[in-house]
C-alpha cells in the first residue's frame, strides 16, 4: 500500500471521477465510480514508481498530506 496522497474528485468534462497524486508529476487515473478511480490509482502509482526506476528517475518520498494548495 502507497502513502501518497490521493486527491479523488468528479469532472464533469470527462464525465468520470478522476484521482490524481499531485506528488508524482503527471500520476493520474479515472474510473466510472470513486472506488473504481481509487483502485485505478492505486495500480497507477506502482506503474509510475516501476517506469521511474527503470529510467533512473528519484522517487519522491510521500509527504502524506497536502502542502501546497
Amino acid at each position: 500500500m502507497n502513502k501518497y496522497e490521493i486527491i479523488l474528485y468528479w469532472s464533469d468534462e470527462d464525465n468520470c471521477y478522476v484521482a490524481e497524486v499531485p506528488e508524482l508529476a503527471g500520476c493520474m487515473a479515472d474510473g466510472k465510480t470513486y472506488s473504481e478511480a481509487l483502485h485505478n490509482s492505486e495500480i497507477i502509482i506502482n506503474e509510475w514508481i516501476e517506469t521511474a526506476l527503470e529510467l533512473g528517475r528519484q522517487i519522491p518520498m510521500p509527504k502524506g498530506r497536502l502542502v501546497y494548495a
